[in-house]
């Protein structure tokens, strides 16, 4: 009835609710309304009809706003009707239409309405900016489909309704009205026997409790007043509830439906919100049906343990429900699920362990079950905590996934924080016991040690020192290295959590061998990590602030960091200093108390006079920084100055002497009155005269002239003493040096030329009475001649007029003996006669050593005797056997290089020898020497200077070779990305004394130096691949690439022109190029990174990122391979098939390399080896023959699959036969090896490793 309709749409959804109000009244009441509806002529089955014709209407997509309300209301109408008596005799019941009515909710609410609508003009702009379709002529059939796709087209068009918020507030009033029909209808309706329909509402109520979020919480009752209820959710909870009475069915049946779907709808859950909520429900339940829901808790336990996604709050309040169920279970039952989560710490998917870790930590903080209590004896060893520490907890901390591992350590760290007492003392035993049962095995640590990463050369200076100071440790320890030294930043940032703890909690010992890598982390090369190591030794510090080696390991952490490449971590540093250190100053009193803080402060600053001095390089960096910052107010600076009489007195002056230079106004008398006190006492320490004599040189330029006067005739007194400690003589001429500053030039040079002319005389003079005296000679003080040609050293430098040839005469003679030419004064000396060939004299090492770098100084400033002393200087480094004049050497020939460049650069060959030297000390200090002058540019990669700096990559000294490592990875690669990739090739002729080739190998070198460099030889072949493998790990894929073909062209070429021989030179060199070529580090980065990424863990959790992500590394993986494809066959198959027919020819045992090369190689190209080697058919069954002995090879052998590139095949020739093989052949006798070799099945096939480390 058209009219009917048009009446009942204009009036809205009044009809409906009239009708709703009338009829509750006979729901309420339970009065029969049938009668008054058969006097009223009203049918019941027209009534009916009419109801599902609106709900039907209101089902469609399409449908707008009042059919969806008006169908709701419907609905709620039909659900009024059958909880009336009667209903079913009346053929009201209908189970298709009450399922209906009851789903109705999913179809008339909104879905998308969270969803920005498409703009009207956007559409339209859209539709005329498309082309029309050209007129085609179908079949009928054809058309008709057309018709109809469009039709659909054209419904889809029409679905895209948007609802506004009053919209769907009308919806939503209309849903609420439904439910609570549904749930009247449930309180009298019974569905005994039609379980099909109790299920549905099951389902049903299930999907309501996401409806919308509950404000406040949830509370149960045995009866609830529906008209109470406001949220949906907690309407669709009564109506689960109401689905467990018994008129509903078999409460066995019921309750499991309904728990399959809660637990389902929790796994695939989005929103947290909820969780809590539907633990309520849970808990509920489990209170009321006791045993009966102990099954089904078990399956939902497991269920939310394995269904469980990677986001940390997923995992978060997951954990903390499972904690919630678990506490309302049995011991028995407890062990059980505990057993199971057992097993669940060991799945193969990764966010499976991951969680079984957090519900580990819930499970903790639950009060711990006694073993009595379990009824099965079997299971009561699941029930201590020490069980869940030990078994699931750090079992975790190897796990193949970085994440788990991070995870379980970052867990144990806060273990410790937990309030139980039995957690703790698991803790304890577990690391006390695993101390006492591996303290027989004494881990290397320096195959762990990697230096740290400093911006700037000099702080070499500093990790050397650490490198050399380790020690062996237990293998507690050994598991933090592995730890802290993994690959992943979060896995190193929780093992530094984990290793706090532990020593906060005197788990492990607080030594300097575990604290050390903690301060070493704070130079890490990831910005997370420094930052998280910064933290962590400040945790460390606050909890032990009176251990001093807590207090060594804070200094050598965060000073250095003052000067790390990364601003941030800069900034951390800094601003942990000024609060522990500056912050803390405060005025000093002798009656004051220094409360801890600033009893700290002092202990700290205290350190860094004595025993970290070597830090004092980085911390005036840091004071460099804040005097821009105006961190220094006269305040802070009168505060300190009170410091200055205390106890503490050499912090204070530490302190002073960074922070006058940038201080505008100072009490110049309190530091004269420190000065005057200095010079008279005798019990200052070197450290605090040297910081004095700093403040007073700074302050030079604000003194008048009677007072510069007085601390210059003090200082020319103190010096003549020569009693003072060779720090203090440098710190008292710098110091004479700024008193003598002045505007004018020529002025201060005459008074330099006075003053330390006037020092200079006094030593020549002591020296003269040394030497020219035999008497004196024998009788010599070793600390008074020392201290004179330091004096002398250091003045001649301000001075250099006042420094003659009889000066420069009496110093070398501290080296020599030719006492007659210093008397007579002779100009001039055999300058080709090395110091050590004269005639030797009975001076100690000591001073000769000193003597060296006086004589070095004085160079510095005449360059007639840089010409004269260098080519000494060189003989002396090649023969000379004083372990401190060759070092000293070294030094002052570095330091000549930077001012007469020209001069020495002939002469670093001489220094570069050094690196091969028998003394790690000399081969130290010449690595670092030279470093410092190729990262300046004073000197370049010439000759054979790369290769030399390769061979310390093998030093024997673990720590030097890390150190050559570092200087070359992160100091002078950043300065020349390309240098590795320019001299790979050279460095196979180099390490193999091979000068044959035309082009390489071809610079000056003598014999002796030759064999020092030299790593020919089997014994040596691992240490040519060690260094293979490094540069090729360093490579960008195109210097792969370009290298992989250069090979070719200069070395495989050579061969196949016979430029270069096969003789058993050659025959070496051609192999190793094969081996290298075969090296895992040679492939592509770009074709082997997806296959990594397909053998690791797969994500949990797919989002576009990821997989943009993978679809980009595979579209350039197989860019790359075409491109690598057409370069081997254009270049290199050709030169393959030609050097087959000469190796065959000749027999050469390189045979088998090639073999092993081509194996290889043709791994990722096996099904296109005919089309590879087109030319010769013989070659590619042979290739296609080595493929599938490797094949077998790997199934017999269980391998993963994974081919070894670089081992050596036995060559097999054509004359004898080999069963299942293409051709005749015949083994050769396997090559002979300087290391044991693996077994291998296959006697055919015996390969020798390379890449394995």
């Amino acid at each position: 009835d058209n009219t009917l309709e048009e009446e009942l749409t204009g009036s809205g959804d009044k009809a409906f609710r009239n009708l709703h109000q009338s009829l509750s009244v006979f729901h309420v009441a339970l009065q029969s309304i049938w009668a008054i509806l058969g006097e009223n002529g009203v049918s019941v089955k027209s009534l009916v009809a009419v109801l599902s014709f609106f709900v039907l209407a209101g089902k469609a997509k399409a449908a707008n706003v009042q059919q969806r309300v008006n169908s709701l209301h419907a609905a709620s109408l039909y659900m009024l009707l059958l909880g009336i008596p009667g209903s079913i005799a009346n053929k009201v019941f209908h189970e298709v239409l009450l399922d209906t009515c009851s789903d109705l909710t999913s179809h008339c609410w909104p879905h998308d309405s969270g969803k920005k609508r498409k703009k009207d003009s956007l559409k339209s702009s859209q539709a005329e900016g498309k082309r029309s379709k050209p007129h085609r002529k179908d079949t009928p059939e054809v058309h008709s489909y057309m018709e109809v796709d469009e039709a659909d087209e054209e419904e889809d068009e029409e679905e895209e309704l948007h609802f506004s918020g009053q919209d769907l507030m009308k919806i939503r009033d209309a849903v609420v009205l439904l439910v609570k029909s549904l749930l009247r209808f449930l309180q009298t309706f019974a569905l005994k026997d039609r379980p099909q329909s109790a299920s549905n509402c099951t389902q049903i109520f299930s999907k309501l409790l996401y409806f919308e979020p509950v404000i406040g919480e949830l509370t149960f009752s045995a009866i609830q007043d529906i008209d109470k209820l406001r949220s949906v959710p907690e309407m669709a909870f009564c109506g689960l509830q109401l689905l467990c009475l018994p008129k509903h069915g078999d409460q066995r049946e019921v309750r499991s439906d309904k728990h399959e779907c809660l637990s389902c709808l929790f796994g695939v859950c989005v929103t947290i919100y909820y969780l809590a909520h539907n633990l309520c429900v849970y808990s509920h339940l489990v209170n009321e049906l006791k045993e009966l829901a102990l099954p089904f808790l078990h399956i939902l336990l497991q269920h939310i343990c394995f269904q469980m996604v990677e986001k940390s709050e997923f995992r978060s309040h997951g954990a903390q429900a499972v904690g919630m169920l678990i506490s309302q279970i049995t011991s028995t039952d407890y062990a059980c699920f505990v057993k199971w989560l057992f097993k669940l710490s060991r799945h193969s998917k990764m966010v499976c362990r991951l969680f079984s870790v957090d519900v580990v930590m819930i499970l903790l903080e639950q009060p711990e079950r006694r073993p009595e209590d379990c009824q099965d004896p079997e299971l009561a060893c699941f029930l201590p905590h020490k069980f869940l520490i030990q078994n699931l907890l750090f079992a975790r901390r190897m796990d193949e996934s970085p994440t788990v591992q991070g995870h379980a350590l970052a867990c144990l760290a806060h273990c410790l924080e937990l309030p139980s007492f039995n957690v703790t003392r698991a803790i304890h035993t577990l690391f006390s016991a695993s101390e006492i049962r591996h303290t027989h095995t004494r881990p290397d640590w320096q195959k762990y040690l990697s230096l740290a990463f400093f911006p700037k050369f000099f702080l070499i200076l500093y990790v050397k020192e650490t490198c050399f100071s380790r020690q062996s440790q237990c293998s507690i320890q050994m598991f933090f290295i592995i730890h802290i030294w993994y690959l992943t930043p979060n896995v190193r940032k929780s093992a530094l959590q984990a290793l706090v703890g532990l020593l906060k909690h005197d788990v492990i010992p607080v030594c300097w061998e575990n604290l050390a890598m903690l301060s070493e982390r704070c130079r890490d090369p990831a910005v997370s990590v420094k930052k998280k190591a910064l933290q962590c030794v400040g945790e460390l510090l606050v909890a032990k602030p009176e251990c001093t080696v807590v207090q060594k390991a804070w200094l050598q952490g965060v000073v250095p960091a003052v000067v790390d490449s990364e601003s941030s971590v800069q900034d951390k540093a800094l601003e942990i200093l000024d609060q522990v250190l500056l912050s803390q100053v405060k005025l000093y009193s002798v009656n004051c108390y220094l409360d801890a803080s600033q009893k700290l402060t002092w202990d700290l600053l205290g350190l860094l006079c004595h025993e970290s001095q070597n830090l004092s390089r980085y911390f005036s960096r840091a004071f460099t920084i804040w005097s821009k910052q105006n961190k220094f107010t006269p305040t802070f600076i009168t505060n300190l100055i009170s410091h200055t009489e205390a106890d503490h007195a050499a912090g204070a002056w530490l302190l002073l002497s960074k922070v006058v230079a940038s201080s505008p106004r100072l009490p110049y008398g309190k530091i004269l009155d420190a000065w005057d006190s200095m010079i008279s006492s005798k019990d200052i320490s070197v450290t605090t005269c040297c910081h004095i004599l700093c403040v007073i040189g700074d302050i030079a330029a604000h003194l008048n002239k009677d007072t510069k006067d007085r601390i210059v005739n003090d200082l020319m007194s103190w010096l003549k003493t020569f009693t003072l400690s060779l720090e203090v003589i440098s710190a008292a001429v710098e110091t004479l040096y700024q008193l003598g500053c002045s505007d004018d030039i020529k002025q201060t040079q005459a008074f330099l030329n006075q003053h330390c002319g006037e020092l200079v005389s006094v030593c020549e003079s002591y020296l003269a009475a040394i030497i020219l005296s035999e008497e004196e000679a024998q009788n010599i003080n070793e600390e008074l001649m020392v201290k004179h040609l330091h004096i002398l050293g250091v003045a001649s430098l301000h001075c250099p007029e006042k420094v003659g040839k009889r000066t420069v005469l009496l110093v070398e003679s501290v080296l020599t003996t030719h006492s007659d030419k210093v008397a007579e004064c002779q100009e001039e000396l055999p300058a080709s006669l090395p110091l050590s060939q004269f005639k030797a004299n009975s001076l100690p090492t000591r001073v000769r050593a000193h003597g060296v770098i006086t004589l070095g100084k004085l160079c510095l400033q005449h360059e007639e005797l840089v010409q004269k002393y260098l080519p000494v200087f060189a003989r002396e480094l090649e023969i000379g056997t004083d372990v401190a004049v060759r070092n000293n050497v070294v030094v002052i020939m570095c330091d000549l290089c930077v001012r007469y460049t020209n001069i020495v650069d002939h002469y670093i060959p001489n220094i570069s020898a050094c690196l091969r030297d028998n003394e790690a000390v000399i081969r130290e200090q010449t690595l670092i020497m030279l470093t410092n002058l190729l990262q300046e540019e004073f000197v370049k990669w010439k000759g054979s200077l790369f290769f030399r700096f390769m061979v310390t990559l093998v030093d024997p000294v673990p720590a030097i070779a890390s150190l050559c490592e570092y200087c070359l990875l992160h100091l002078l690669l950043k300065k020349n990305p390309e240098m590795f990739s320019q001299h790979f090739i050279e460095c196979i002729f180099y390490f193999n004394s091979y000068s044959k080739h035309k082009s390489y190998n071809r610079f000056p070198q003598s014999e002796s130096e030759k064999v020092r460099f030299s790593l020919k030889g089997a014994q040596h072949r691992e240490k040519r691949f060690r260094i293979y493998r490094f540069l090729l790990e360093h490579f960008t894929d195109a210097q792969r690439f370009n290298i992989s073909n250069k090979i070719s062209q200069t070395v495989l070429a050579c061969f196949v022109d016979e430029e270069l021989s096969l003789d058993a030179e050659g025959a070496e060199i051609l192999s190793e190029t094969f081996n290298i070529l075969s090296l895992k580090e040679m492939k592509l980065q770009a074709i082997s990174a997806l296959a990594g990424v397909t053998s690791g863990e797969e994500p949990e959790e797919e989002n576009m990122a990821t997989m943009a992500k993978a679809v980009l590394q595979a579209a350039q993986k197989k860019v790359v391979t075409q491109v690598q494809k057409k370069a081997f066959i254009e270049n290199t198959v050709p030169l393959i098939i030609s050097l087959k027919s000469l190796l065959e020819q000749k027999r050469s045992p390189v045979l088998g390399d090639l073999m092993a090369y081509l194996q290889v190689t043709m791994q990722d190209y096996r099904n296109e080896v005919k089309e590879f080697f087109s030319g010769d058919e013989q070659l590619a069954s042979e290739v296609e023959f080595a493929l599938k002995k490797a094949d077998k090879e790997r199934e017999i052998g269980g391998t993963d699959g994974q081919l070894h590139p670089d081992r050596r095949l036995v060559l097999v020739f054509p004359q004898d036969s080999v069963q299942d093989s293409p051709l005749r052949s015949r083994p050769l006798l396997p090559s002979s090896f300087a290391t044991p070799q693996p077994p291998c099945p296959n006697r055919l096939y015996v390969r020798q490793s390379h890449t394995d480390r």
